[in-house]
């Protein structure tokens, strides 16, 4: 198989095209999903938010399923469905008049939403040989930035012109899941071997090391992702930061992964898989203090506090989506891959609804609680993670070192 940029293959790349393919359009129309079923189509903002919600919410219910399907009927075809489901999911919305037909739409999104991210990762796993997964993984990670970031904003040049346009975006996102089928159903043949296996989920809850894993996982996602996405824009706004500001907090988060993420990688590649866990999650608590010290801080004092912290956030990203999925693929057993992606996928869905759920309600209690609370969790985090390495098997425990993949 012919190796390209990274030492990864042909079909690797393709794959990643799909996932920066996949969050342009996501990109494009997330941020406006309720603006546009309130504003555009008449429904009331509750109403709305449910339409919305389902896209997530199935995603939940379905991602266990969709692990036991990966590994009954393979990734590819798995992902195959999931693109078309997703697709066909977009495409009603753009034309969702009435309740049922809008309900209906996001349902089927929200199944395609649970089915693709573990297939993908399933699929990589056994498309990169072990020594280069933790590079595949970065590229995702990169390209996954750069897709959701131009589609924003793109998406927010086009929704303010009116119906019309927002048809358009909601047509233009079917279309990147549309060319994600295309290519992966042309170009990519290899696929995650199917096996019969007796046990299932019940062999995976068995698996002591994956199932610490998976519960600190809950908690560094929590922080980690969850902090500067729904607690830091809604602080920054109470200390009367514009809109405009708060937003380049983002976007200087996402342009930190998109230049350091390979370079972290190939930093780590042969030291341990749980201290680059916990350099991350160190990383995590330097920034829930950073943005904590911009509360006694004058105006322009207090937005460096949280741009660094934005950059410090970015960084534990980095060391984090370095080991996840590597590590999850080496502790699998090749049958059961596609329950155990599943299973690290729930992991993320959970972390990011404890996030907004308890974060806000801290932050309205005292926003250095919040700070100060998620920075801890952090520190226990890296006690979780000292106490995982003991359980690792030891031929797993170093982020692998690439012997012949070209620099």
């Amino acid at each position: 198989m012919r190796r390209l940029g990274l030492g990864l293959s042909r079909e690797l790349w393709i794959v990643e095209i799909g996932v920066f393919l996949n969050m342009l359009g996501y990109g494009a129309v997330f941020p406006f999903e309720v603006i546009y079923l309130h504003d555009e189509r008449g429904f009331d903002l509750g109403v709305a938010g449910l339409i919305a919600g389902l896209l997530t919410g199935f995603a939940v219910v379905v991602s266990p399923v969709a692990g036991a399907v990966i590994d009954r009927i393979g990734a590819r075809v798995t992902a195959l469905a999931a693109g078309v489901a997703l697709a066909a999911g977009y495409a009603g919305l753009a034309f969702a008049t009435s309740l049922p037909v809008a309900l209906v739409a996001a349902a089927v999104a929200g199944i395609g939403n649970g089915a693709l991210a573990p297939s993908q990762a399933a699929l990589m796993a056994a498309l990169a040989p072990r020594e280069l997964r933790q590079r595949a993984s970065a590229v995702s990670r990169v390209a996954g930035n750069v897709g959701i970031g131009l589609g924003a904003a793109l998406g927010g040049l086009v929704a303010g012109l009116g119906l019309e346009e927002f048809v358009a975006l909601f047509l233009a996102n079917a279309a990147t899941y549309v060319a994600y089928v295309v290519l992966l159903a042309a170009m990519v043949r290899k696929d995650v071997p199917v096996a019969h296996s007796p046990g299932g989920y019940r062999r995976l809850l068995r698996d002591r090391a994956f199932v610490h894993f998976a519960l600190t996982n809950v908690v560094l996602i929590a922080v980690g992702w969850g902090v500067l996405a729904w607690v830091v824009p809604p602080y920054a706004a109470g200390r009367g930061i514009a809109p405009g500001p708060i937003g380049l907090l983002l976007l200087l988060n996402a342009a930190t992964v998109v230049l350091a993420q390979v370079p972290i990688v190939k930093a780590v590649e042969g030291h341990s898989r749980t201290r680059t866990l916990m350099l991350g999650a160190s990383a995590w608590a330097v920034a829930c203090l950073l943005a904590g010290a911009s509360l006694g801080a004058p105006g322009v004092v207090a937005y460096l506090c949280l741009a660094a912290a934005a950059i410090a956030f970015a960084l534990g990203e980095c060391l984090h989506s370095t080991v996840l999925m590597p590590l999850v693929a080496d502790l699998a057993p090749e049958e059961l891959r596609g329950r155990y992606m599943a299973a690290i996928g729930l992991t993320w869905w959970l972390g990011l609804a404890l996030a907004p759920t308890l974060g806000a309600r801290l932050l309205a209690v005292s926003p250095s609680l919040v700070f100060a609370a998620s920075a801890a969790v952090s520190l226990g985090a890296i006690v979780s993670l000292l106490a995982l390495e003991g359980r690792l098997p030891r031929a797993i425990r170093l982020v692998p070192r690439p012997d012949a993949a070209p620099h």
